[in-house]
């Protein structure tokens, strides 16, 4: 019986292909699932990363008891995939521009943070910071103020995701990151070698890069590798596979 369990437990972790960063009374657990989207998981808490894709790809998780949401583009909310996840019990993070277009009384609550603000949830605390596009001007995809980037601190870690931005002062000047899940694709944020540039700059503990399929296809991510390896080798570069069907 144990021998089976075991394999159960390997099967479903290969499947998964989760991530275990230590933490303080246990690890935070990360598991990819699509793009930017992505699940957290430390102790009793688990928390959906712009759920996207389908609610197919979050079969065998958790249901959410948080979901942060960075913008109003439909590859980070996406009300249908929403709609097919169980959410009455989940509380939802947002900027206002996403919380307007949430539909009434399907979640536990919904929070709305601007840039700048935070608040706690369960032990953990999040906060809001900017995402935006480079230069600053009237038709930007992602203006300044619209959208979050999010610091989550839980397990005496940071992490850091960054939505849909370019390397902007605000990302630049982060600190104490732990870990960063970090976007590059073009037009919509930035190029390889602006991502890999920012975060040799703020030097978190490890970086994921994601959120790197652009018009032109799948970014380089080996490359950024490379980069970031060699003007902060200190910092891991963790490479996953965010998008299975290719």
């Amino acid at each position: 019986m144990k021998k089976l369990l075991y394999l159960l437990f390997l099967v479903s972790f290969l499947s998964f292909g989760q991530d275990q960063i230590p933490a303080q009374n246990g690890s935070i657990t990360i598991q990819p699932i699509l793009h930017g989207t992505l699940v957290v998981s430390y102790q009793d808490l688990t928390v959906y990363v712009d759920p996207y894709g389908g609610a197919n790809g979050f079969a065998g998780q958790q249901a959410a008891d948080l979901v942060l949401i960075t913008d109003i583009h439909g590859d980070h909310h996406n009300q249908e995939t929403l709609d097919g996840l169980d959410l009455s019990q989940a509380t939802i993070i947002a900027p206002q521009a996403v919380a307007e277009k949430l539909p009434k009384d399907r979640y536990k609550a919904v929070v709305v943070l601007a840039n700048g603000s935070s608040t706690d949830f369960s032990g953990a605390k999040i906060s809001a910071i900017p995402m935006y596009n480079l230069p600053e001007t009237v038709d930007s995809r992602h203006p300044k103020g619209r959208g979050n980037g999010y610091v989550v601190e839980l397990g005496g870690k940071k992490l850091y995701f960054s939505g849909d931005t370019e390397d902007i002062p605000e990302m630049r000047a982060l600190q104490g990151i732990d870990v960063a899940f970090v976007c590059m694709n073009l037009p919509y944020t930035m190029d390889v070698d602006q991502a890999a540039n920012a975060v040799a700059e703020f030097k978190p503990k490890m970086v994921y890069p994601y959120h790197y399929r652009g018009t032109e296809g799948l970014n380089d991510v080996e490359k950024f590798k490379t980069l970031v390896n060699a003007e902060a080798p200190s910092v891991e570069v963790r490479l996953r596979n965010w998008y299975p069907e290719n």
